[in-house]
C-alpha cells in the first residue's frame, strides 16, 4: 500500500507553502486573534489556511496587548512569561526540591515520622500491637499479667507516644507552611 505525501498549503498571512500538519483552517481562528491579524493585514480574509507559526505570533501579541491593557506596562517577569509561552517552556522551578535540599537531619526525620504517623500502615500496626497487648494481659497471662486491667502501663506508653508524636507532626506542618 502506497502512502500519499502530506498536502502542502499556502498560508494566507506569510504566503509560504507548508505541510498540512503545520496549517490551520483560517475559518477556525478565534475572533480576538482575527482582530490582531486584521490590524496588521487589513485585506485578510478568513478563507484558506494559516500556518501555526503565524497564529502563535498573533496569539503572543494578543496576550501582550491584554497584559499592557491590564497593567499599563510590562515588567521583566511579564516578558519572561511571554517568551516561555512562545517557546513552550516551563518558567517555574521545583520549589519542593529546592526546599528539601536545605533541610537538616532532624527536619528530614520529623517529616518521615510525620508521614508514617499519618498513614494507614501506622494505624494498622498500632491496632495490632494494642490488640496483642490486651490479649496477652487479659487472657494468656491470667495468673500474673505484667499490665493488669485497666492497663495503666499501656496508658502511660500511649500518652508518651502522643506527647512525642504531636510536636514532631507540628514541626513538619510548620515546614510545610513555610514552603
Amino acid at each position: 500500500m502506497k502512502t500519499s505525501p502530506l498536502k502542502t498549503m499556502e498560508c494566507n498571512i506569510c504566503g509560504k507553502t507548508k505541510s498540512g500538519s503545520l496549517m490551520m483552517p483560517a475559518a477556525l481562528v478565534r475572533g480576538s486573534i482575527v482582530e490582531q491579524i486584521r490590524a496588521s493585514y487589513p485585506d485578510w480574509k478568513p478563507e484558506g489556511y494559516v500556518c501555526i507559526d503565524d497564529i502563535n505570533q498573533f496569539r503572543m501579541r494578543y496576550i501582550q496587548n491584554l497584559l499592557v491593557a491590564e497593567k499599563g506596562e510590562l515588567t521583566t517577569l511579564d516578558h519572561q512569561v511571554l517568551e516561555s509561552l512562545q517557546r513552550h517552556e516551563i518558567l517555574s522551578s521545583n520549589v519542593d526540591a529546592e526546599f528539601e535540599k536545605d533541610l537538616n537531619f532532624g527536619e528530614r526525620l520529623s517529616d518521615k515520622l510525620a508521614s508514617f504517623g499519618g498513614s494507614w500502615t501506622f494505624l494498622v500496626i498500632f491496632a495490632i500491637i494494642l490488640l496483642i497487648w490486651i490479649v496477652l494481659n487479659s487472657f494468656l497471662i491470667l495468673r500474673k499479667p505484667f499490665d493488669p486491667y485497666p492497663f495503666i502501663l499501656l496508658n502511660l506508653i500511649l500518652s508518651c507516644l502522643a506527647a512525642i508524636q504531636a510536636p514532631v507532626i507540628m514541626m513538619s506542618q510548620n515546614r510545610q507552611e513555610d514552603k
